[in-house]
């Protein structure tokens, strides 16, 4: 999937990416991701300015509702291919040169595409899951997600065919698909047990020892910068607040409003592919000791 080239920035843009490259030069970062950095890969994000509203399905809706889960399955039978096929972007690509660089002390991010690492970022701390995995709830197996499409192509013949004109897919591969009533839903192929895409859900905890080599990223660093996020779940937020209260300069880049705005050393509204980009070019090799 082909991805755009950047636009130019305008002379209040520049000033205030100078200002970042000011504040963090000298520092090693963590950096957090957001869905936003993927919209330039073709992936609407939940909260942009231009996003369509959604309601993302929470874990109890999930294992409660066999209806429910049923819709969900079969949408995201559709929508895994899209992410699959979804190409890194230049702020992917510039996130990975940040830490091939060595100015990185590890990468956080928010999204389940795994174009991090795709774009050759090897640190990189998945909080909420990736779309590639499907685990049973039951017996614990775990199972790639190409393997599950094929039982599920078996299971639905043709589904794939009919629903091809689907609309927008959503950053957890949920694309809108209206026909769900008839897709039957794969079991575990272990102990017929209920599957569940790799994802932390809506009302479901991120694993704790995850977020604490999330903390102990941000811990390592001089600064933190937050890249195409809004920051409306505390999965995110909570390391923006660990950095604000432990002193470190906070750099936010997002267009529009974000939770964590008021604890931001300097909030950015620029696109984040070309954001990453400059700072990219800009921020200074870490000088020895």
């Amino acid at each position: 999937m082909p991805t755009r080239e950047l636009k130019l920035l305008d002379p209040q843009e520049r000033r205030l990416l100078d200002q970042a490259v000011a504040l963090l030069s000298g520092l090693r970062l963590a950096v957090l991701t957001g869905a936003g950095l993927s919209t330039d890969s073709g992936i609407p994000d939940y909260r942009g300015p231009q996003s369509v509203p959604r309601s993302p399905m929470t874990y109890q809706q999930f294992v409660g509702d066999e209806a429910l889960r049923r819709r969900y399955w079969a949408r995201n039978h559709v929508g895994w291919r899209h992410l699959r096929r979804a190409d890194p972007n230049m702020g992917h690509e510039a996130v990975a040169q940040l830490e091939q660089r060595g100015l990185l002390s590890g990468l956080i991010t928010q999204n389940v595409d795994k174009l991090h690492s795709s774009a050759g970022s090897t640190n990189v701390i998945d909080l909420h899951g990736t779309f590639d995995l499907v685990v049973c709830l039951q017996c614990s197996s775990a199972f790639p997600r190409a393997r599950i499409a094929e039982i599920l192509e078996d299971l639905n013949p043709g589904y794939l065919e009919r629903e091809s004109d689907a609309g927008d897919v959503a950053p957890d591969a949920d694309a809108e698909v209206d026909d769900t009533a008839g897709f039957i839903v794969a079991p575990c192929p272990v102990c017929g047990g209920m599957l569940k895409p790799d994802f932390v859900y809506f009302g479901e905890n991120v694993p704790k020892d995850r977020v604490a080599d999330a903390y102990a990223m941000v811990d390592a660093a001089g600064g933190l910068l937050v890249a195409g996020s809004s920051l409306s779940v505390m999965s995110g937020l909570r390391f923006v607040r660990h950095a604000y209260k432990a002193g470190k300069p906070v750099v936010i880049v997002n267009r529009g409003w974000t939770r964590g705005d008021e604890f931001a050393s300097l909030k950015v509204e620029v696109g984040v592919s070309e954001a990453l980009s400059y700072l990219a070019e800009r921020l200074p090799d870490l000088t020895q000791d």
